[in-house]
């Protein structure tokens, strides 16, 4: 899960700004949004709020960014993703910083990059005894200086000493890469070594961080997989008054999803296959879901075999003559596809992050979402951030004061952060209404024709 992230000199964010996944100690509603470890509780949403052009999107944005430099590499675009509003924002160190809780340990993990230079500066990772203030250090590593260290208080076997001094050996140089990502590569830690820690938190942003963002093609829709998820996705389909009666799963060659897609997103789609599946266990099996507007598709890649793919088909009614093609569908109605693996996941601790939650839903659908959300995901410990433009969903007896959020942009451009919880509202506060009014800010300031000149002008 996570409880706090942190950005720096990233797009509009100049100075450091801080998302917390911590409960507020005197809200006593909803109480059933968070999740108890030990002394320490974690909220299970935040909604974020703001104009367009705010910043919001920056926000998601920032953590994909982050999560991609420590799964994968820093990329090129990397180098015009600092703060570029601000003249010291091209030399300035840009810092992502995870605070997260994983196999029931608390860890905080971050970097510090040049990202117009795309050069990791430094990188730290602390176990963390929230409840005492206490942080252990693990590792930290300082580029300028060759420096990579362990804590002093993780103690090696001789084995794992000589592992590590060879792996430090090998990527002292390295500053375009972090040492999280080369301490996952292909290197195998015996069951109970001091060096787990690594392969722990690699995975946390490697598996449980899901991010997405609208129009984003390659997906993991794990539902889609089975027979399972499909009687589990026709149950819950049946909340949402979409017209839908029944999900079928339908295979069909490769030649008619070729004839229905763009050849760059074709080309797209197998090079990630081949990189999953270079990069799966024992190259045995590689699985992907690719979405676009009109389209829905499963592919299941075996070594030697053509892939099997699979789409679905709609049916509406009881007495219907034909079953629908997706892209039939309302634009509604597609955009709950890529919610409802959500809903029907049986991972835990998995942390979802979406751009846009409500885009081109019904407020009463984006409302009924949330609700099943902390109905059937209640045992999960499942976390959801998202973006959202949707008023009605800002009601005190959905969402708790602490879960709302707010990025505004000020004079000079900058994207600033800041919770709902600031203002200490009423219980009983008509939320929505108050932040339309303009009380909390975040909002579009629209202006006037000053003139008749400057309307003939347009």
């Amino acid at each position: 899960m996570l409880v706090r992230f942190s950005v720096e000199n990233f797009k509009s964010f100049f100075d450091r700004q801080e998302l917390m996944m911590i409960p507020a100690k005197k809200i006593k509603l909803n109480k059933e949004h968070t999740v108890q470890f030990d002394k320490v509780s974690l909220l299970r949403t935040a909604t974020i709020y703001g104009a367009n052009a705010s910043g919001k999107s920056n926000l998601i944005e920032a953590m994909k960014f982050a999560k991609y430099v420590i799964t994968n590499k820093v990329p090129l675009q990397a180098s015009k993703m600092y703060c570029r509003v601000v003249p010291e924002g091209m030399s300035r160190h840009s810092t992502f910083e995870f605070e997260i809780l994983k196999n029931n340990k608390f860890y905080a993990y971050g970097f510090s990059i040049n990202l117009y230079e795309r050069k990791i500066i430094s990188e730290w990772l602390y176990e963390l005894i929230p409840d005492k203030d206490i942080q252990h250090m693990l590792f930290e590593r300082e580029t300028e200086v060759s420096r990579i260290e362990l804590g002093s208080r993780v103690t090696l076997d001789e084995i794992d000493l000589m592992k590590f001094k060879t792996y430090t050996l090998d990527f002292e140089e390295n500053n375009s890469e972090l040492f999280l990502k080369e301490m996952n590569r292909n290197k195998k830690f015996k069951h109970g070594s001091s060096l787990e820690f690594f392969k722990d938190v690699f995975e946390w942003f490697d598996e449980d961080l899901v991010t997405i963002f609208p129009e984003e093609p390659f997906t993991n829709f794990e539902y889609f997989y089975g027979d399972d998820g499909i009687q589990k996705i026709n149950k819950i389909i049946d909340f949402f008054d979409t017209g839908i009666s029944k999900v079928k799963i339908e295979e069909i060659s490769l030649s008619d999803m070729q004839s229905k897609l763009p050849k760059k997103l074709l080309e797209d789609l197998f090079a990630n296959l081949k990189d999953k599946l270079e990069n799966s266990e024992n190259n045995k099996i590689s699985m992907m879901s690719l979405r676009t507007k009109n389209a829905f598709y499963n592919i299941k890649a075996v070594p030697g075999d053509e892939p099997i793919i699979t789409t679905i088909k709609l049916e509406h009614g009881e007495k219907s003559l034909s079953d629908f093609e997706f892209d039939e569908e309302s634009d509604g109605t597609r955009r709950l596809f890529d919610l409802l693996d959500i809903l029907i996941s049986n991972e835990k601790n998995k942390v979802y992050v979406i751009d846009e939650l409500e885009r081109s839903l019904h407020p009463k659908l984006t409302y009924k979402f949330i609700e099943l959300f902390f109905e059937i995901l209640k045992e999960n410990h499942t976390q959801l951030i998202f973006t959202t433009h949707e008023s009605t969903i800002m009601d005190q007896n959905l969402l708790r004061r602490d879960e709302i959020w707010f990025v505004e942009r000020n004079k000079n451009n900058i994207s600033h952060l800041y919770s709902l919880d600031r203002f200490k509202e009423r219980y009983d506060k008509k939320l929505s209404k108050a932040y339309l009014d303009g009380r909390y800010g975040a909002i579009p300031v629209l202006k006037g024709y000053s003139s008749k000149k400057e309307r003939e002008q347009l």
